[in-house]
Order: C-alpha cells, then structure tokens, then sequence
C-alpha cells in the first residue's frame, strides 16, 4: 500500500478501508451513536456535486463537474442532515470546497 502524503495509516474495520485511524476511529462512534438511536441512516463517502450562483462547479482545464466527498453523513435526533469530516490536515482543495459547500447552505462538522 503507498503511503499517504500526510502520514495516514489506512486502517479495515468491518471489511470497510478507512484513509486514517482517526476516520476509523470516528466510523466506530458513530456506529455506536446509531446502535443507541441518538443518530440514523449513516452513510459513508457520501458525494455532493459543488454549484455556485451560476450552476455547476466545473474544473476549468477538464470541464469535468467539481464534487466533495464527505466521509460521513447522517441524521441527528431532530432529523437535520449532518455532514462530517474526519479532518487531519486542511488542504487548500478542502478549503475551497467546503467554502462552497457552506455557500449551497451545507456546514461541515470536523472532527
């Protein structure tokens, strides 16, 4: 397995391969959160496609759509959406997606 830019270790638990123990570490809370119904419907890697007040994000050399990733997703008691990252290291790419993630009116909790 290559190693990570940033030093993380991929780590397997329940056969699922994690980028880093602390994403591990987070999917086990939070399977424990589900198991305990203070949470539901968790879903891993969940993708979200980027738009600005003109329409889609596009790279400008592919023209392919620009995405972000979430490592987390699930709802909290009250039924609103959580979105979650297992955040070491804030790229400047992960900057300006969630700056635009914040702008659709999405927040994205780091832990």
């Amino acid at each position: 397995m290559r190693q990570s830019k940033y030093g993380a270790k991929k780590v397997i638990i329940d056969g699922i391969t994690f980028d880093s123990k602390k994403e591990a570490r987070r999917y086990f809370e939070l399977t424990l959160l589900e198991k305990a119904r203070e949470i539901s419907g968790l879903e891993l890697q969940v993708k979200f496609e980027l738009e600005g007040a003109d329409g889609r994000v596009l790279v400008s050399d592919s023209g392919r759509r620009l995405s972000y990733v979430a490592d987390f997703t699930y709802r909290d008691q009250s039924g609103a959406l959580i979105i979650e990252d297992a955040k070491g290291m804030e790229t400047p790419a992960y900057k300006l997606k969630k700056a635009i993630m914040r702008s659709m009116g999405h927040q994205i909790i780091e832990t």
